[in-house]
């Protein structure tokens, strides 16, 4: 993910962030979505929503009307896994973050916005074996590229037959070549859309 200031470059992708306390509330605007959410210094985009998980949320495919379950992959404080529990109210939608702050800061705004069916946790609250229809994420890029893969790849591999995952990848990051790693793993991997230097990445449930 793209990073907003020198604190949060530091701490968002920490469990516990030590930068002190500086809430505010900011407004995502879409379309068909209005949130009002809070964020807290030490997660990702603390300042607004930024513009790449911006241009997925405008940009990506609509989510099915048959999709039953959807996990937000990196959810910071939920403007992700909200939109989409509000663009798919049927399906059960899982946000997960290694940052406690982040994690509590999305189940305060899935109450605040009276959103019932998503829910945010670290990857020990998810059931073990629970598959999804879409992943949406803006994957956190500057954690490392085997920290990166291994993430990817541990989720990716939960995606249910005929599932798709959606990531938006800043160009200057590496999307090009992570897209290319993808689908030399068996994910098939398009390019969506581009966008001021962004991406939209799409790959599919990879073959054995």
């Amino acid at each position: 993910m793209p990073s907003t200031d020198a604190s949060e470059n530091s701490q968002y992708f920490d469990a516990d962030p030590t930068a002190a306390a500086n809430r505010r509330q900011v407004e995502l605007v879409l379309p068909d979505v209005y949130l009002e959410l809070t964020t807290d210094s030490g997660v990702f985009s603390t300042t607004g929503i930024d513009k790449g998980t911006r241009y997925l949320l405008q940009e990506h495919p609509p989510i099915a009307s048959d999709v039953t379950s959807v996990l937000d992959l990196g959810c910071g404080y939920g403007p992700i896994g909200l939109t989409a529990a509000r663009r798919a109210p049927d399906a059960s939608v899982w946000g997960v973050d290694v940052n406690n702050r982040a994690i509590e800061l999305a189940r305060e705004n899935a109450t605040a916005n009276a959103i019932v069916n998503a829910r945010f946790g670290t990857a020990e609250d998810v059931p073990s074996d629970l598959s999804f229809d879409v992943i949406l994420s803006n994957p956190p890029i500057r954690i490392g590229k085997a920290a990166l893969h291994e993430l990817l790849t541990t989720w990716l591999d939960r995606l249910a037959p005929g599932g798709v995952a959606w990531m938006v990848v800043q160009k200057h990051l590496g999307s090009d070549s992570l897209a290319d790693w993808l689908t030399a793993q068996g994910w098939e991997t398009a390019r969506l859309g581009s966008r001021k230097g962004f991406r939209i990445l799409e790959s599919r449930m990879r073959n054995e």
